[in-house]
């Protein structure tokens, strides 16, 4: 009984999703490109853009792209126009993603027509400034240009704070002018917002304290961060990809399927099966630790309770049919795996959900220097936190003397986010420091595609008498 109910519940996700991201409206990201991810808080401190840079580097690890985080807290669409030149198109980007709307609809609380009003006048500044900014991207025709949606301000979960009636509503105005000049200029679309609100909704009619965002109701955690990277992937078409996908007959002694791999060297009998495995990809490795925004959350791997990640896009299926009824053990470079049913192997047995294989190990390695390459960039992130949103407005924009971290020291007194941020700042005012920080990026990227290329495995399952 429990796992119908886990197939209905799976199914009716899957339901939710079909709506929301069903056609292809991005291209997927090529061989050197260097795409920058333009927005808010959601994307200064957040990790979707790097768990999409995680699938690219695992599924295709000799597909070498580039991601840049251009997120700044608190930006409003004027910000980002402003920062368009100096933080986004001065790294040269071939593609570049902008999401807004958050800040931009206000945190007022208000209700009735004053409400109304309100968010009628806030949309309206927000949409003027997307007219420049939309003026700005057609003066770069060398850029694939995406909108994004901004994910949803959760106004339906029953946690604590009382929430900002009628803000999603006023984000989804300018959600909706973001998709029509994406559709008026060639331009991809990815609907953060959909996403995650329909799988919102569906969990609230289970435990109406659900939420994907923090107690704010606007950050969304690592798990609705990893929804937003698996919307992305989908619009890009990706989804069905396989890791790998292998069948074996031991009746026949025969190689049905292979795909997205090779196999060599097959020796087939009733009662053992060897043979080495070079994928062309590697499994994708959740971060299952709590994290982001600088405090414990939720982890990146509690989404996939919730969406369809491994079924589209995260299958390494070992299949074998024909065996005979009893337990085998399945080794990969000696190395044992796991023991499992001739039933198991004739349904299929899912290598990427199995952490020790030598395979996921690897991939695993990559994705913690991704986290570290994460960690690093979120520095220099803070840094021009500092110049775009603090010293700008008061014409002291790249003017790090020892005057401006004075004043800068008394202002933190009153500003708690420049006193967090006051620690990193010290440092990163000095551009030998930023410089050796980017290094460290270079050096780890470099790395990262070092390590992800698929190497042969030698896999041996054999009967347990």
């Amino acid at each position: 009984m429990y796992f119908m109910k886990l197939k209905l519940y799976t199914l009716t996700l899957l339901f939710c999703f079909t709506g929301i991201v069903n056609a292809q409206t991005i291209q997927p990201f090529q061989q050197g490109d260097r795409v920058v991810f333009t927005g808010n808080s959601i994307t200064d401190g957040g990790h979707y853009h790097s768990y999409i840079w995680l699938y690219y580097l695992t599924h295709y690890p000799g597909r070498r792209i580039t991601v840049f985080n251009a997120g700044i807290g608190g930006d409003v669409a004027q910000q980002i126009f402003e920062r368009l030149d100096s933080d986004v198109f001065a790294r040269k980007p071939t593609v570049m993603t902008l999401t807004f709307g958050m800040n931009d609809t206000g945190y007022q609380n208000l209700k009735g027509d004053k409400a109304d009003s309100t968010y009628d006048a806030k949309v309206a500044v927000s949409l003027k400034s997307f007219d420049l900014i939309k003026a700005k991207l057609k003066a770069h025709p060398e850029v694939k240009k995406i909108m994004i949606s901004s994910p949803p301000y959760d106004e339906t979960s029953k946690i604590k704070i009382n929430p900002l009636l009628k803000k999603n509503t006023a984000i989804l105005r300018i959600a909706a002018e973001q998709q029509r000049a994406a559709k008026a200029n060639g331009w991809g679309y990815a609907d953060f917002n959909g996403g995650l609100t329909q799988v919102s909704l569906h969990e609230q009619q289970r435990d109406s304290l659900f939420t994907f965002n923090n107690a704010d109701r606007i950050h969304p955690a690592n798990d609705g961060q990893m929804v937003m990277a698996y919307t992305f992937l989908k619009a890009q078409g990706l989804a069905g990809k396989k890791v790998a996908d292998i069948v074996f007959n031991a009746k026949t002694g025969k190689v049905e399927h292979v795909e997205n791999c090779a196999i060599t060297l097959p020796n087939i009998t009733s009662a053992t099966i060897k043979f080495n495995y070079l994928a062309n990809s590697l499994p994708y490795p959740p971060d299952t630790i709590p994290n982001g925004f600088g405090r414990p959350q939720r982890a990146q791997s509690e989404a996939l309770k919730l969406i369809p990640f491994t079924d589209e896009f995260n299958q390494e299926i070992l299949q074998i049919k024909g065996l005979k009824e009893s337990q085998y053990a399945l080794k990969i470079d000696g190395k044992a795996i796991g023991i499992y049913s001739s039933t198991d192997f004739e349904k299929g047995i899912n290598l990427a959900l199995i952490n020790t294989t030598p395979q996921y190990q690897q991939a695993l390695a990559v994705m913690y220097l991704n986290e570290e390459r994460w960690e690093i960039e979120r520095r220099l992130r803070e840094y021009y936190w500092i110049q775009y949103s603090i010293l700008k407005p008061k014409g002291l924009l790249y003017n790090d003397g020892d005057t401006t971290v004075d004043s800068l020291q008394k202002y933190a007194k009153k500003d708690f986010f420049v006193a967090i941020t006051m620690p990193t700042y010290r440092k990163a005012r000095f551009k030998s420091v930023r410089e050796a920080w980017q290094q460290e990026i270079d050096l780890l990227t470099d790395k990262m595609y070092q390590i992800n290329k698929p190497v042969v495995h030698h896999f041996e399952i054999s009967l347990i008498k």
